[in-house]
């Protein structure tokens, strides 16, 4: 199965429609990293990383990850080996702290973008995570808790994600 973005506010998986929000300037299928776009195309899942200091551990097939506070995922280009990987931040390395103060990475799934063969510049940490207000994001995808959560339940390892 298929998670499909639709549009800009839908996310859709077998017989369930989410409402979604999606990068601040819209889709983009030449994705460069800091043009708050969502790139375009079908892309695999990675595992879904969740605070377990503040939510429980939700029901999924999925490999669960707990992100602790010296977690991070990186996103300067001119890193040589690290560049859209996760990463260990007490190690001097620049990137996207996962261990937030808002709940925006409660829960949230890596989006295997610009994953193989890894093109510095091209975006990175585009994941699926959680919103309340449904604004723009950076280049991810938000959705709701409750819906993040059910959706979760029906996913596993080869889902896909094919964002129009």
């Amino acid at each position: 199965m298929i998670i499909l973005i639709k549009n800009k506010d839908t996310l859709i998986y077998d017989d369930f429609v989410f409402k979604c929000c999606i990068g601040k300037y819209g889709f983009s299928n030449k994705k460069i990293e800091g043009d708050k776009k969502t790139p375009t195309g079908k892309f695999a899942l990675e595992n879904l990383y969740f605070r377990e200091d503040r939510k429980t551990k939700p029901e999924t097939k999925l490999k669960l990850v707990k992100i602790r506070k010296n977690m991070g995922w990186c996103n300067n280009p001119n890193s040589k080996l690290n560049y859209n990987k996760l990463i260990n931040l007490d190690l001097n390395e620049n990137g996207e702290k996962l261990f937030r103060t808002d709940y925006k990475y409660d829960y949230l799934i890596p989006i295997k973008y610009n994953w193989d063969n890894v093109k510095k510049g091209k975006g990175s940490a585009i994941f699926i995570h959680l919103t309340k207000n449904y604004k723009p994001t950076a280049g991810c995808i938000g959705i709701s808790e409750k819906d993040f959560l059910i959706l979760v339940k029906l996913i596993n390892k080869k889902t896909k994600i094919k964002i129009l």
